[in-house]
């Protein structure tokens, strides 16, 4: 065998992996469908601004294991995440704190806000939250359920507030404060010159090849490597034999305006159910770009169909019963690792992603 370890996925889980593994004296080979490297993490310049191609990624971590590791490849920015929501020409502060609910009932102080949430809590009869939507007024009301949330919800997932799970929105940052940072993070930021190039240095002298579906290939790459790391969709490595899992996707809109400053704000969230996308970003501001074009991106959420890039999992109970079926498949496989996002059909941020990464090859090197 040639190699120790083919890695499917030039993503941030297959980089991460490659650059341990490799700096442990393993020989591995990264393949990827792609023409690119990074995944969907992917930042390509345009006009001279670094576009988030498939969607925003903003770092954010309490980990410092992780932290550490990734500043060896990258320079974060200080960039610090606050959103705006727009409700039919409505600005509202995301995450939801003072200013949102100042705006939105005219209160002033903690109390009287803590009050309005109460009130309309109780006057919706929510004691033990059900679902999604039951979940949302007992933390932020009714109003701002209404109008900020429910809209925006089933744009993304495509299915009723009250058909989905309470936890989907269980980590939704409300504060009874005026701070504006949307995750909280300890560390957060954007590599600076964009996600691509952090890639490519933690592939730096390592194997890859581009354009090479692994699925269509397998024979070709079979008994080259005494392990495979797969980070694509679990269900699709066996040809789907079990039935599909569902994600949704998104389909994204990009333009080039020629104006300096479209939005004033890196993403702009749109909460009706009426606009048919479901946020503007304006990638220059990512990286405090003073370019005199402007890049932004519409968004679009769909239900996922063969061919389509799947994005987020749907972690219901009919998939994820499906998933662990296909969990039970992959113990015939015992010389597969399936990692990342679609490989272990969960929802990640970034940061869970490496540190799951780092995790496995510390495993690997450790026997």
């Amino acid at each position: 065998m040639k190699y120790d370890y083919l890695i499917v996925g030039a993503g941030i889980y297959g980089a991460v992996f490659a650059r341990v593994m490799t700096d442990a004296g393993k020989k591995v080979l990264v393949i990827d469908k792609r023409d690119h490297i990074a995944g969907n993490i992917y930042t390509e310049s345009v006009e001279g601004i670094n576009v988030h191609k498939y969607g925003a990624h903003i770092f954010h971590t309490n980990n410092k294991k992780v932290w550490d590791f990734l500043n060896k490849y990258a320079e974060f920015n200080r960039y610090t995440n606050s959103p705006v929501a727009n409700y039919k020409g409505e600005l509202y502060s995301l995450p939801f704190n003072m200013y949102t609910f100042n705006k939105m009932w005219g209160v002033v102080t903690p109390q009287e806000a803590a009050a309005k949430i109460e009130a309309q809590r109780k006057e919706a009869g929510i004691t033990e939250p059900k679902n999604l939507e039951e979940q949302a007024i007992s933390l932020v009301g009714t109003d701002i359920y209404e109008k900020l949330i429910k809209g925006y919800t089933m744009k993304q997932w495509g299915r009723p507030c009250t058909e989905l799970p309470s936890f989907i929105i269980k980590r939704l940052p409300v504060r009874l404060t005026f701070d504006n940072n949307y995750f909280n993070a300890l560390y957060q930021g954007i590599p600076m010159g964009g996600y691509t190039a952090m890639v490519e240095r933690l592939l730096e002298g390592i194997e890859v090849r581009l354009g090479v579906d692994y699925l269509l290939e397998r024979d070709s790459y079979e008994g080259v490597a005494a392990k495979t790391v797969y980070t694509g969709a679990i269900d699709g490595f066996f040809d789907y034999s079990l039935g599909y899992l569902e994600y949704r996707s998104v389909r994204f809109e990009t333009e080039v305006l020629d104006t300096d400053n479209f939005q004033g704000n890196a993403v702009v969230n749109y909460t009706d159910s009426e606009t048919p996308f479901t946020r503007i970003i304006e990638h220059k501001f990512f990286e405090f770009g003073t370019q005199e074009k402007t890049v932004i991106s519409r968004e679009y959420s769909s239900e996922w169909k063969f061919g389509d890039e799947p994005y987020y999992p749907v972690n219901d109970e009919k998939n994820g019963k499906l998933y662990e079926s296909y969990v039970e498949l992959s113990k015939t496989v015992p010389n597969v690792i399936f990692g990342g996002r679609l490989g272990e059909y969960k929802y990640y941020d970034m940061d869970v992603v490496v540190d799951k990464a780092l995790s496995m090859a510390e495993a690997e090197i450790n026997g």
